[in-house]
C-alpha cells in the first residue's frame, strides 16, 4: 500500500484535467486517499472561484504611470545621435551652409595638426613654457592668498595651507553633491 500523498504538481495535473499515462495512478490514489481528495477539491474550488471573477482592464494611464517610474537606460550612441540632431538645421540651405562651415573647420584643424606634427620640437617647447608659466602663476596666487590671510610669516607654510584648503574644498563639494543626489532621489520617489 502506498502511503505517499500527492505533490502540488500532481494535484495541478488533476485540476487541469490532464490525460496521459501518469495520470491514471494519480486518479486512483485520489479515490483511496481522503487527504489528497480534500486538497484536490479545495484546489478545484479555488480555480472555479477565480474563473467566476470579473475580468477587468487597467486604466489607460496605467502604463504611463508605471513607465514614468522606470529608469530607462539610453546607450551613449543614441544620446550622441540625439544631441547632434538638435544642432543640425532643419532647412536644406542652412544644412548646406553648416556642412560647408564644418568642412572649413575640419580642413583648418587637419592642416594645423599636420603642421604641429611636423614641428614637434616647437610644440614641445611652447607647451613646456606654457606649463611653467601656469605653474608660476598658480604658485604666486597661492602664496599671495596665504600671505594676505596669515601674514608674511604664514607664507612659508603656504603649500601646507593650500593643500589643506584644497582638501576642505573637495570634502565640501563631495558632501554637497551627495546632498543634491539624495534630494533628487527623494523627489523622484
Amino acid at each position: 500500500m502506498n502511503h505517499r500523498h500527492l505533490t502540488p504538481q500532481e494535484i495541478d495535473l488533476l485540476v487541469d484535467g490532464e490525460e496521459g499515462f501518469g495520470v491514471a495512478p494519480l486518479a486512483a490514489h485520489i479515490d483511496e486517499c481522503v487527504t489528497c481528495r480534500t486538497e484536490l477539491e479545495s484546489q478545484q474550488q479555488l480555480v472555479n472561484s477565480l474563473e467566476k471573477m470579473p475580468h477587468f482592464t487597467p486604466s489607460p494611464l496605467f502604463a504611463y504611470r508605471v513607465m514614468k517610474k522606470v529608469q530607462v537606460f539610453e546607450p551613449w550612441h543614441v544620446t550622441a545621435t540625439n544631441t547632434v540632431r538638435r544642432f543640425v538645421p532643419r532647412s536644406r540651405p542652412a544644412r548646406i551652409l553648416a556642412a560647408g562651415m564644418a568642412g572649413v573647420v575640419a580642413t583648418t584643424l587637419t592642416g594645423a595638426s599636420i603642421w604641429m606634427a611636423s614641428r614637434l620640437d616647437a610644440v614641445a617647447f611652447l607647451g613646456g613654457v606654457a606649463l611653467q608659466r601656469l605653474r608660476d602663476v598658480g604658485s604666486e596666487t597661492a602664496t599671495g592668498v596665504v600671505s594676505s590671510m596669515a601674514g608674511s610669516a604664514g607664507a612659508g607654510n603656504g603649500l601646507v595651507l593650500t593643500a589643506a584648503a584644497f582638501l576642505a574644498a573637495v570634502a565640501v563639494s563631495a558632501f554637497g553633491l551627495r546632498a543634491i543626489a539624495a534630494a533628487a532621489r527623494r523627489r523622484r520617489m
